[in-house]
């Protein structure tokens, strides 16, 4: 997205790859925890499946019912490989003839390679749109009241979604309202100045201090193969549906679901550290511990620097382990904080 970024580059952004801030990360992870920000999502990768063969292909592939997607919804949903663990978290949408499946940019080749293996004779064509539809956040308290007043609507639910002339609004779970902006390439200028008249710029890092905030979870190239769903917590977040019919890995997933209780969940905490936040950040995959030992009892699932300092993390943690007393990450304790969210079933 060379075009994109040398816009975005004028605008301040310092660009490794991704956006990292525009000059001043920590204010704009100040922004981001109280006030509204902007943030360009490139680092996201977009498929776009099509074809009259599509909806059933989906359906054999990840673990929610792709036949609800109508155009005015979206959900989370993964793709397992046959041991029911996950390959990749989609964030899954329909927009007019097709459907969008958003992931972890960094996967998007060997997830697009591995999905048209499996598209045989199969009427699909399965295609990368991360060039071609940029993709734009925007959060704080009266987000849905700005967004109203620059396009004339804004999604009201988590989930929902508003196709209008230029943009596709898509409303994100999460305590704070959240929404992806995404635009052809041609508007994407026009829709970022207008947008920048009332968000502040942030880059990946005061985005991701949302999405944990939110309790979504990624699965990035450390940490594939490494958890069924539940795990990190999807089926909490309406991404697995256990009536639909086969995919891959569905075995697991429903004997988890129905044969017993989850025995390891993802949690919020916080990690209190005076280390060099960028020389020894949490990362996923990580392993967590229970003190005096290096045992693993989970990992990292997400880190992000925290406003206030050290990190906020999604850890994935065994519950026995949680329930004996404290857990670390490199001799740090944990602070566990509450989810936005409930979880079932444990």
């Amino acid at each position: 997205m060379t075009q994109w970024h040398d816009f975005l580059a004028a605008q301040g952004a310092v660009i490794d790859n991704f956006v990292t801030h525009f000059g001043d990360s920590k204010n704009e992870l100040n922004s981001a925890a109280t006030g509204h920000i902007l943030a360009d999502l490139s680092h996201l990768g977009l498929l776009q499946v099509e074809g009259d063969d599509a909806v059933t292909f989906l359906q054999g592939q990840v673990t929610n019912d792709i036949k609800l997607l109508d155009g005015s919804n979206s959900f989370y949903a993964g793709y397992c490989n046959p041991k029911g663990r996950l390959l990749a978290l989609f964030l899954a949408f329909a927009h007019q003839n097709h459907i969008h499946l958003q992931l972890d940019g960094a996967l998007l080749e060997p997830i697009l390679k591995r999905l048209r293996m499996y598209v045989l004779r199969s009427k699909v064509v399965i295609k990368d749109m991360s060039q071609e539809l940029v993709r734009l956040g925007v959060s704080g308290a009266n987000s849905g009241a700005l967004l109203t007043q620059i396009f004339g609507t804004a999604p009201q639910q988590p989930h929902q979604i508003s196709t209008l002339d230029k943009v596709t609004l898509l409303r994100l779970p999460g305590p704070t309202p959240r929404y992806q902006v995404f635009t052809h390439q041609d508007h994407a200028k026009e829709v970022w100045l207008s947008l920048k008249q009332h968000f502040s710029p942030a880059g990946k890092t005061a985005w991701d201090y949302l999405e944990i905030q939110a309790g979504i979870p990624e699965i990035v190239a450390s940490t594939q193969e490494q958890f069924v769903p539940q795990m990190i917590n999807l089926d909490a977040l309406g991404g697995i549906n256990f009536k639909k019919g086969c995919y891959t890995g569905q075995e697991i997933v429903a004997r988890t679901h129905y044969l017993g209780k989850v025995k390891r969940r993802t949690q919020l905490a916080h990690i209190e550290s005076s280390a060099n936040l960028n020389a020894d950040a949490p990362k996923a995959g990580d392993v967590i511990h229970a003190p005096d030992s290096q045992d693993a009892i989970g990992q990292i699932v997400r880190s992000a620097i925290a406003p206030d300092g050290g990190y906020d993390v999604l850890g994935e943690i065994r519950l026995e382990s949680l329930q004996a007393g404290q857990v670390q990450w490199h001799g740090l304790n944990l602070q566990i904080k509450p989810l936005p969210y409930e979880l079932t079933g444990d």
